[in-house]
This record gives structure tokens, sequence and C-alpha cells, in this order.
């Protein structure tokens, strides 16, 4: 492995921070024993549970299916950018990906966009890290992420009802490495500003064998600045990891993170509405069916899963129609089911007692 070394005033050379491996303290701090305790009553709930960002999972970053990438290779229009734009919280964004540039078995070199099987590789190592011993959280070089090993990886996909080979995983964990991420906003609110950073900012691993093929190969991951930054300043929240894994379709699971995200104020006497045009913006999950009324019948079918997953109590439909009765928006009222009602206070006293006070190292918070 090679080392970037840069000078300092005192012509010392000091490692570059993005390779180091974390120190032991790393796995210790504040900020982790908040990260990884959740507010439950066993350690079958506890097993269920992880933590969805704020800002990082309402980024539309994983759009693009291979089937679609294939699509487009054999008709030669494959991007060399993708932009998006969508809104957060009311406000204009826009991301610019660049796809992972990786050569296959003969050296084909083949581009490649984050998709839903890198978003399953990166929900699960977010719970990996919520394990003793597995996150990390580096203060003074202001970098998080996780070790783990092919194998520790693999069973959690499998537990959650997603299969995959060692070397699909390996493939992901490249494209996750290699594919960056810029996300701008230029709104006239606060000023302009961007990031660009990769997916994951950093990935290491040390085998005796051939990488793909090591299921005990140990690997480091840094997760992206967005996510170290939501550690830090708690801009994170609990929410049912292995029912949103176990859904479907990748709208079904995105839409569970945003209701998990925005949904708050859930009871037996509030609803929800999202509009169709909202979600089609700021998932970029649609952008593929040809005609609109196809692309309502997928939203459909994803809030209808939700409603047989236990997510949703009700959800009632109304269609917006222009002249001739052209359909223009849906606007879907959403109840939430007595469970989700349930975490959803959960989530909210977890996060008002992170907020006032440090849960002790090694002490599980239980719901009351």
């Amino acid at each position: 492995m090679t080392t970037k070394t840069t000078k300092t005033t005192k012509s010392t050379a000091k490692a570059d921070p993005a390779i180091l491996p974390p120190k032991e303290s790393d796995f210790q701090s504040v900020q982790l024993d908040l990260f990884r305790n959740f507010l439950c009553n066993t350690d079958d709930e506890r097993e269920r549970l992880s933590n969805t960002f704020d800002l990082w999972d309402s980024v539309p970053r994983y759009s693009i299916s291979r089937q679609a990438m294939d699509k487009m290779r054999k008709a030669s229009a494959f991007p060399q950018l993708m932009n998006i734009a969508f809104n957060y919280r009311s406000r204009a964004l826009k991301v610019i990906i660049q796809p992972a540039w990786i050569a296959d078995k003969d050296n084909k070199i083949i581009g490649y966009y984050p998709s839903a099987n890198e978003e399953l590789i990166e929900d699960a190592l977010r719970k990996i890290a919520t394990e003793q011993d597995h996150g990390y959280f580096d203060k003074p070089n202001y970098r998080s992420g996780v070790v783990f090993t092919l194998h520790m990886l693999r069973q959690e996909l499998k537990k959650r009802g997603h299969t995959r080979s060692y070397q699909e995983i390996f493939l992901s964990l490249k494209i996750l490495a290699r594919s960056s991420i810029e996300i701008t906003t230029s709104d006239g609110k606060d000023g302009e500003g961007f990031t660009v950073n990769p997916y994951f900012s950093g990935l290491s691993a040390v085998s005796r064998a051939k990488l793909a093929d090591d299921p005990d190969a140990k690997w480091i991951v840094q997760f992206h600045p967005l996510v170290t930054q939501s550690i830090d300043s708690v801009k994170y929240r609990q929410f049912n990891y292995a029912q949103m894994m176990s859904h479907s379709t990748q709208l079904a699971r995105w839409l569970h993170k945003q209701l998990s995200l925005k949904f708050t104020f859930a009871s037996m006497l509030t609803t929800f509405e999202m509009r169709f045009t909202t979600i089609k913006r700021d998932s970029a999950l649609l952008e593929h069916y040809s005609q609109l009324r196809q692309a309502v019948v997928a939203v459909d079918a994803a809030f209808e899963e939700l409603t047989k997953g236990g997510v949703l109590a009700v959800v009632k439909k109304n269609e917006i129609r222009g002249a001739r009765a052209k359909l223009e928006d849906v606007i879907y009222t959403l109840t939430a089911s007595r469970e989700f009602i349930g975490q959803m206070k959960a989530a909210n006293k977890r996060q008002s007692l992170a907020l006032e006070e440090p849960i002790p190292a090694g002490r599980p918070a239980r719901s009351r």
C-alpha cells in the first residue's frame, strides 16, 4: 500500500488520515455511544433497529438500476455525469454523480452508477457500525466508518433477505469507493455552497488470498463526510431497519426512510400528505417510466407494500386533474400504523435524550 504524505511547516511527513486504520480509541466515544444505543425494551427489538440520516438519506443517489445501465451501454448513451435536482426541506438542491469505472476480468472498462445493490450494501454496513467494536469515530481527523469482513456483511444481507455472492459484494464496495457525488445549493438561502466526495471516502482491505474470494479479509470503510457530520451532531433517527430491508422494492424502502425522517408527529389523530410529483422529483426513481400513469401505479404499489408490511394503516388517494381530465398529480394522505406510531415516539424520545445528555457507554437505552 502506498502512503501519501504532505509537508508540514516543520518539514515532517504526516500520513493522510483517509488511509490510516482507526485507532483503538476511535471505537469508544460519546458520539458512538449515542449512535449505538437505541431506545427499546429487548435485545430482539434492538437487533431490528438502525439509524437513518436526515440530509444524506434525502439525497437521490441510487436512482439508476443495473438494467437501465445495460440499456444505456447498448445504445451507446451511458452518461458521463448524472445531474439530479431535488428538494430537501423546501430547499432546492442538485446532485452531480460521477460513475465508477472498473475493469472486468477481461480488462474491459465498464462504468457503474451506484444503484439499489449498493444502497443495500451501505444500509447493511451502517447497521454493522452500530455493533460494539465495529463502528468507529475519529474526531481529530473528522471521519467515521466501520470495520468488517465480507462474511459478516454477506450474513447481514442474507438475514435481511438480500443474499449476494462475495464477488457481487466486492464489486459494490468498489463502486461505492470510486463513484463521486457533488451536492450543490444555489437557491439564495445562506449563499451558495457545495460538497464533493466519493460515496465511501475510504476503502481498504487486508487479505492473504484474493480479496473477492476471501470471506475473512478485514475491510475498513470510511463513510461519506455527511454521515460523519450527522453522527457528530446527532442528526439521525432510529428506525425499523429490518422492516425497511424486508420491502421488495427500492421505492418502498425509500418511502419508509422518508416517513421515518419526516412523519415524526405520527399518531392516531394525525395524517401525513405526500404528492406524487414530490416523490418523483425527490426520489428520482420514476424517471424510466414513459407514461405518468405507469409511474403512479408504481407509487400505489409501494404504498400498498408499506400497508401490508405494517408501516401504514390507511392510504387515501386523491387524483388532481386539469383540462380535459388530464391527470396532473396525486395527493396521498397517510395514516400510520400503531406499530409505526410507537416507533416514532421511541425515536423522538431517544433524540431528546441524546441532545440532553450522553447515555453512559455500555448501557442500553430502554423505552418506558
